[in-house]
């Protein structure tokens, strides 16, 4: 039988929620090989190599090179290419993370070809169907074999979808893993700012950090003017860090937007890698955000999170976490914000097994349900 698994990342967010699993992986290469598939589903190349680096992450064995394109054409091309990597290699199992193209294109060649699937953050939905992950989220856990969940309450998604309970298995959250791991490595306040060259003043604990690309936020003029509108007003109250990712930054040209920004305390800055973004949440009184990720980091970390999103496919963040959710509505915002100013916001808890150690107990069950033999 074969000792490789092959491991597919496509976009951002999907290098945090690898590094732990590869970083595992490594430690049992006598039992089993891990195989680093990179789609090239998240084109910035500058982006891409600065996050490998910095989360330690090895290069990848294969690089796809799939670029940009509509769903469907990034959807058909990691699919064409990826076939021929699952030919040559024979692995014994493909192991997806997160809800991207790339994770619903690979996972549909792997089960074609009767290659068992492994989806990492199963059972996390939104309940929207008109987002693109929400569809990449169901269609992968449908084809899984071996689902791990973040959550106690995405096990229930899974059943009720029909997922039988003997494949899913409650590991905790790799994303948190790569957070505690790096914690201590991330940029300092001062160093991001000196670095980007931001003449603000902007103190630790006295600014909002500010993040956002979600295609229904920005990718709508009115919606998107909106939300500018309202950050500039909580600019008047609050100094606000935003790295602007390359969607957004050609949204807002676009629009004519980026000059109602300007003469802001507002510091725009180009996209940051990973330990920037992490010094720039540890050190900020509140995020404001429309990531999935940052949802989940910022309870980890005890800061409060508006979620300018209608829903959120990580309800633990709400319920036990630090974040509230507002939508698209200025006065929702400007009320949380105002709230979080004064009172501190909501401080929440760590849920249960995002203490780190959630790789290591997907490597132990890969282990003993695929290859105890071995």
């Amino acid at each position: 039988m074969s000792k490789t698994i092959v491991c597919v990342v496509g976009a951002r967010p999907n290098f945090m929620k690898m590094a732990p699993i590869i970083r595992q992986l490594q430690l049992v290469k006598d039992r089993v090989v891990p195989y680093l598939v990179h789609t090239g589903q998240h084109y910035d190349q500058t982006m891409k190599d600065t996050f490998f680096r910095q989360l330690g992450i090895p290069e990848p064995d294969r690089d796809l090179g799939v670029g940009s394109g509509t769903h469907a054409v990034q959807t058909a091309n990691v699919m064409l290419r990826f076939e021929s990597v699952l030919d040559e290699v024979k692995p014994f199992a493909v192991l997806v993370v997160g809800d991207v193209n790339s994770t619903i294109a690979c996972g549909l060649v792997a089960v074609k070809k009767n290659i068992p699937l492994i989806h990492v953050e199963a059972g996390l939905r939104s309940f929207d169907r008109e987002m693109p992950e929400e569809i990449n989220r169901v269609l992968t856990d449908q084809i899984s074999d071996l689902l791990f969940t973040t959550e106690r309450a995405a096990e229930a998604n899974l059943v009720r979808e029909g997922i039988a309970p003997e494949r899913i298995k409650f590991s905790g959250n790799v994303m948190i893993d790569t957070l505690l791991a790096n914690c201590k490595q991330a940029d300092s306040l001062d160093r991001i700012l000196q670095r980007y060259g931001v003449a603000l003043p902007i103190y630790e604990k006295k600014y909002a950090l500010l993040t956002m690309h979600r295609p229904s936020n920005v990718d709508d003029p009115d919606t998107l003017s909106r939300l500018i509108s309202v950050i500039a007003d909580i600019s008047n109250k609050v100094p606000v860090v935003f790295p602007v990712h390359p969607r957004t930054q050609q949204k807002l040209s676009d629009a004519g937007l980026l000059s109602e920004l300007s003469g802001r305390q507002v510091a725009l800055l180009p996209p940051v890698g990973y330990l920037e973004i992490l010094g720039l949440m540890q050190s900020a009184q509140l995020v404001l955000t429309d990531s999935g990720g940052l949802q989940e980091e910022t309870t980890a970390l005890g800061v409060p999170c508006v979620t300018l999103r209608e829903n959120t496919e990580r309800p633990i963040t709400v319920t036990e976490g630090t974040n509230t959710i507002v939508g698209s509505d200025p006065e929702k915002i400007m009320a949380c914000v105002d709230d979080i100013m004064v009172t501190g916001g909501k401080t929440g808890r760590v849920p249960e097994y995002w203490d780190g150690r959630a790789a290591v107990r997907i490597v132990d069950e890969i282990l003993r349900h695929y290859l105890q033999a071995g």
